[in-house]
């Protein structure tokens, strides 16, 4: 399993101009996401995750789940769509996901945006920086957002908080509490 680690903070399309004049080394990804639940939405009742994203064309799915501390636990495969329970399961994602899924799956909102990643060394930790613009899709409801994420990867994590938190003072930037899917699933219900 994966620990996912990340801080996200609402932005202006201006202050991601700005934060990317900043820094190297950016890679524009097209990102198409779908999410997925069961009839009975009980992935969401679980504040479980289960998308397929593609980047730049290439299908990756991935299946979220909340840990105690906050962070996240993160499976994530590229597979057939007959094949994504069993991969993720096989993964290490919770084995309860092969009973919960045996009623369907089904799309349920969408997310539509483009990433500028890099990667960004810094002197005790090392991070991912994300530039995200694009919208929520659901059904015939349509709503932009634009948003920072800086990732932990590697080294001290309380560094890649503080890193976060500097360019959040820096640029007046607000917490976003809500993951990109629970703010689809959102617009979908509205």
């Amino acid at each position: 399993m994966g620990r996912e680690v990340e801080w996200k903070y609402r932005a202006s399309s201006q202050v991601l101009k700005e934060i990317q004049k900043l820094y190297s080394g950016f890679t524009a990804i097209t990102m198409e996401t779908t999410y997925f639940d069961t009839p009975d939405e009980a992935l969401q009742s679980r504040k479980w995750m289960l998308r397929r994203r593609l980047e730049n064309g290439v299908a990756v799915y991935t299946l979220k789940t909340p840990l105690p501390d906050g962070s996240r636990g993160e499976w994530e495969t590229k597979c057939n769509p007959s094949e994504i329970i069993e991969k993720l399961c096989k993964l290490g994602a919770p084995v309860e996901l092969k009973a919960l899924t045996e009623s369907g799956l089904a799309a349920v909102c969408a997310a539509r945006f483009t990433r500028l990643a890099a990667l960004i060394e810094l002197p005790r930790c090392g991070v991912e920086l994300a530039l995200d613009q694009g919208c929520f899709l659901a059904g015939d409801r349509e709503r932009p957002f634009c948003e920072l994420e800086v990732e932990w990867k590697s080294g001290g994590e309380e560094d890649a908080a503080a890193f976060a938190q500097s360019l959040a003072q820096r640029f007046h930037l607000e917490p976003e509490p809500k993951s990109k899917a629970q703010r689809a699933m959102e617009l979908r219900i509205k």
